[in-house]
């Protein structure tokens, strides 16, 4: 209140109206100096316009035609009008279709649009076409990077911050961690309760507990490989909800190529090098191999799925797809051993 009082009217109108967009909108980022030229004036006028404001403007390389209304009719480049005739009317030359967005767009749609169409600047409309503002490349640099960062943040399992690291209280950081830590924590108590259920097999077969490590770690990087490069072509608008089915596809044939992979090499290293028997490590290798399976199609899977609820698919990255994996993992461990040790197992 203090700093809009020592604005002058006119100002402190244009500051309200930029505080009263949301915050991640395109009106939020916008900028008031564009250029805009009138259809009906020739490439001749137009230039001598463009050489009178230019110092005024954010940029002069794109220039938006506008009625007197200020609506939106259509686009020309500054290459496009000096190589134009001086006698050519703008509506002749201007392009018609534009990409623009809502001031109420939010600012991930704004940053596809930018990264699709390799765009430099971006008008702005309201709800009736009227041109309000651009949005340019610098600011979008801007918000790419606190998105990347965000994204980051969410899937290392901690609540977003927007502050640098070092301007940031202990305290502050504490709590953005804490939080997601104890989710994760409470779930994880479902994996232990699985040992705890197959704790008489553990105790009879004590060679069984050595390749538990090896069966979680495994399946949680497999799963976290898959939700990584989902969630990227999601942000990069890569991957659309309805490719649900394409995912399990891609994903299958890739896990089933790795699990067995995986599998062979296990069973080389067991067999042969710790010495294991034969039905061992038969046992740890098939079930790496289906855990890996597994793991690749929840990670790649989850994601989507977190999309679907309207939630933020970075939620669903590696701490969240390792924990369920771990339990998924284990049950199928422990029942393999139960089968295929069924004549030892009391």
């Amino acid at each position: 209140k203090r700093v809009l009082e020592n604005y002058k009217h006119e100002n402190r109108s244009l500051i309200n109206q930029f505080l009263s967009y949301e915050e991640d909108s395109a009106g939020s980022l916008m900028t008031i100096e564009y250029l805009s030229l009138r259809s009906n004036q020739t490439v001749k006028e137009s230039l001598e316009h463009i050489r009178k404001y230019a110092e005024e403007l954010e940029t002069i390389d794109v220039a938006y035609v506008i009625d007197k209304n200020k609506k939106l009719e259509g686009e020309i480049t500054l290459k496009k009008l000096l190589a134009s005739s001086d006698d050519e009317i703008i509506e002749n030359i201007m392009d018609k279709n534009i990409l623009s967005v809502k001031t109420s767009t939010n600012q991930e749609e704004a940053v596809k649009l930018f990264k699709k169409y390799d765009l430099t600047v971006l008008p702005v409309i309201d709800k009736e076409n009227i041109l309000v503002g651009i949005i340019t490349i610098d600011d979008m640099v801007d918000v790419i990077e606190e998105e990347n960062t965000e994204d980051f943040q969410k899937m290392a399992a901690m609540a977003p911050s927007k502050e640098e690291y070092l301007e940031t209280s202990v305290l502050h950081l504490a709590k953005n961690r804490l939080t997601w830590l104890l989710v994760l924590m409470v779930s994880a108590t479902f994996t232990g309760s699985i040992i705890s259920k197959y704790e008489e097999i553990i105790e009879q077969m004590v060679v069984l507990a050595a390749a538990i490590p090896m069966l979680m770690d495994t399946g949680g990087n497999a799963g976290s490989q898959s939700s990584t490069l989902i969630i990227r072509g999601m942000a990069l608008g890569e991957i659309k909800m309805s490719d649900y089915l394409k995912v399990v596809w891609k994903e299958l044939r890739v896990s089933l190529i790795v699990g067995l992979g995986l599998g062979a090499v296990n069973f080389l290293r067991m067999n042969y090098i710790l010495k294991q028997d034969f039905k061992m490590s038969m046992l740890v290798s098939v079930t790496l191999g289906i855990t890996v399976v597994i793991a690749k199609l929840v990670g790649g899977l989850l994601p989507i799925g977190a999309k679907k609820l309207k939630l933020d698919p970075a939620i669903m990255a590696g701490p969240l797809v390792t924990t369920i994996v771990d339990a998924l993992a284990l049950v199928i461990y422990f029942y393999l051993a139960m089968f295929l040790y069924s004549d030892v197992l009391k």
